[in-house]
């Protein structure tokens, strides 16, 4: 009997673990540049929205997925250039990549957990 307990105890915490290791993309991300994004659930997706500076309030684009995986679309304030790319989130640090022009032009940044 116990050795049964111990093993349903054991699959209930195999699959339960990968909803503990999720990476959420909710939350506020600080950029090199010290502005702070703020992404928030909507439409199916989250939305990034700039928390100060110049362009507070400004929509900056969207990420859709889970478990530390997103796509999307995100505008660099820089140079008002519209990327297609992904985001991965592990722990306080979210790395992003997008491209325009078919790949020819790509841009990475690291973001941190504000």
């Amino acid at each position: 009997m116990i050795r049964k307990l111990i093993t349903a105890a054991a699959l209930a915490a195999a699959f339960t673990a990968p909803a503990f290791a999720a990476e959420p993309i909710e939350g506020m991300w600080k950029r090199q540049t010290g502005t702070i994004i703020k992404f928030s659930a909507c439409g199916g997706g989250y939305c990034a929205i700039v928390q100060n500076g110049k362009h507070s309030g400004k929509s900056i684009g969207t990420m859709a997925g889970t478990g530390g995986r997103y796509k999307g679309k995100l505008t660099d304030l820089e140079t008002n250039k519209t990327y297609t790319g992904k985001a991965s989130v592990k722990g306080t640090t979210m790395s992003l990549s997008g491209c325009v022009a078919g790949g020819l032009i790509c841009k990475t940044e690291a973001w941190a957990r504000k």
